[in-house]
């Protein structure tokens, strides 16, 4: 059995049938796992929705911002942007059954045996793995209730941004989304910086990558995660991004994943929307 992890697919389906061809992936023998935004800005939203779930249990799929925010806009229409890519999505036959999926998935995974971590953004720096989990879940209780329209009234915001055990309420769950599906940079002090999407720069100073903040309290476990196209390659240690800009023209990239290595295979990608 192998065990793939793939990057953003953002709703283009063909390039992910592809990298599923190219690396062989038997659903009957294989996993997949998904690192989140599986749908918007692509052209194939629905194609990709039905396909993932139609895997069952081959595939795990973390939620991400744009998963998140499909959820949101179908309670909440108004919340629907000019760039958005869902109202076939919205106007399904199966909508209701494809977003109650959806809805179910987890924020987070993690495999034990396999030593790695899978989340949308990545994890907060004063979380531990056990804090993590636990954030996920309180997370995931919220969306799988009657209260998740109520929490998507109020997931949009870039406050607080900095985790303390004390937070409380709405607060400490759009703490915990954004740290999961939208983080990117934070200061030396771990607080979130969520305005810049940008490749890092060794000149700026005052904010960096969240796996770089000082004493880091998840150093120790290998993470997998995606959302940040303009990344680049990295060498730090545990880390392991896999949104390589398949939306923007770049390419969707897998991971065949071993407790001992990770190795990488990638396609190519006609672009389907541009940045900005």
């Amino acid at each position: 059995m192998a065990v793939y992890a793939i990057g953003d697919v953002q709703g283009c389906y063909d390039p992910l049938r592809a990298l599923l061809d190219k690396v062989k992936f038997d659903p009957d023998k294989d996993k997949v796992w998904f690192t989140g935004d599986l749908v918007n800005r692509g052209p194939k939203s629905l194609k990709v929705l039905r396909y993932v779930r139609g895997l069952g249990d081959s595939a795990i799929t973390v939620l991400g911002n744009h998963d998140l925010h499909l959820l949101a806009v179908a309670e909440f229409p108004r919340r629907l942007r000019t760039k958005d890519t869902l109202d076939n999505v919205l106007a399904a036959k199966d909508r209701d059954e494809l977003l109650d999926w959806l809805r179910h998935r987890p924020m987070m995974h993690y495999d034990k045996k396999l030593g790695f971590a899978l989340a949308h953004a990545g994890l907060s720096p004063q979380w531990d793995l056990a804090t993590a989990l636990n954030a996920a879940a309180e997370l995931e209780d919220i969306l799988r209730s009657s209260r998740c329209r109520a929490y998507f009234k109020r997931m949009y915001g870039n406050e607080p941004n900095r985790w303390s055990r004390k937070l409380r309420g709405w607060r400490r769950l759009r703490y915990i989304t954004n740290c999961f599906t939208r983080m990117r940079y934070c200061d030396k002090r771990g607080r979130l910086e969520l305005t810049r999407s940008g490749r890092p720069s060794h000149r700026d100073r005052k904010y960096m990558p969240w796996f770089r903040v000082p004493d880091r309290e998840n150093k120790k476990v290998r993470i997998v995660f995606g959302h940040w196209s303009t990344l680049g390659p990295v060498t730090d240690k545990n880390i392991f991004p896999l949104d390589t800009g398949c939306v923007w023209g770049g390419s969707l990239t897998a991971l065949k994943l071993s407790s001992k290595s990770a190795k990488r295979i990638s396609v190519r990608c006609k672009q389907s929307q541009k940045p900005g």
